[in-house]
């Protein structure tokens, strides 16, 4: 079955990494998904919330936030309303908790990632998107860190990226478009790691509950969609961690 942009129902939309698409971020990516743009930008700070003082351990945070004509119609900005969306703080507390999976905080010192993600067009799964774009992007600015010898240890452990998949007229798809989001009878975000591991899954049913089976069904179809994600990235970022011969994912 094909759907209205020629894809198949398992086959997400080509990911395209641009590599340091701002010159000032220790590490900036500019991620696109089909017609879905998001802007990923990481500052490294050198210091961490007053809970990790003197720990010696780092952290990451992340903001996230949409361009105004981003999408079809205006959306204020946040700044104007006074008040951060409850999406846009649900959205990027789930990017710092999934970018926090694939790292370990303790060999980044008492540093903070900060992670900002900027949708410049959505057409749905906006917030996979910035995942999978933002840890490009944190690896960036780890190997900045790293070529200036800051780093006592590689703290990159696995790989993180994330797909959306939902159930659009009873039939299971990867990758959706937000006209397919719009009518889905089942939305459902999976965030993953290279070496099989879950970090974070969001499903909802819009109207009537779906099963354990439908549930299998989304979550294998999410599996491939992530495959293709960690591939774009090794691509993009291979040739950078050979020349100082890092890896992606640690051994297990």
């Amino acid at each position: 079955m094909l759907r209205a942009d020629g894809r198949t129902y398992d086959q997400p939309r080509p990911l395209v990494l641009t590599l340091d698409f701002v010159k000032y971020p220790e590490g900036s990516v500019l991620v696109r998904a089909g017609d879905t743009v998001v802007l990923c930008n990481v500052t490294v700070e050198g210091r961490v919330p007053p809970f990790l003082r003197d720990t010696g351990e780092g952290w990451l945070t992340s903001e996230y936030a949409m361009l105004p004509r981003a999408t079809e119609e205006r959306t204020p900005r946040d700044v104007v309303k006074g008040t951060l969306s409850g999406r846009s703080a649900e959205i990027q507390r789930l990017i710092g908790r999934s970018l926090r999976a694939g790292l370990d905080l303790g060999l980044l010192g008492e540093r903070t990632l900060v992670v900002d993600c900027d949708v410049l067009q959505a057409d749905g799964s906006t917030r996979t998107t910035a995942i999978t774009g933002a840890f490009v992007a944190v690896v960036l600015a780890l190997l900045r860190l790293w070529e200036q010898k800051a780093l006592p240890g590689w703290p990159v452990r696995d790989q993180v990226a994330a797909v959306s998949c939902g159930l659009v007229g009873g039939r299971g798809m990867v990758d959706l478009t937000y006209e397919e989001d719009s009518r889905a009878e089942v939305d459902l975000n999976l965030v993953g790691t290279a070496r099989g591991g879950i970090v974070e899954i969001q499903g909802t049913a819009e109207r009537e509950p779906y099963t354990r089976r439908q549930l299998e069904e989304l979550l294998d179809l999410a599996q491939t969609g992530l495959q293709a994600a960690f591939a774009a990235q090794r691509a993009v970022l291979g040739p950078r961690l050979d020349k100082l011969g890092l890896k992606l994912t640690a051994s297990a």
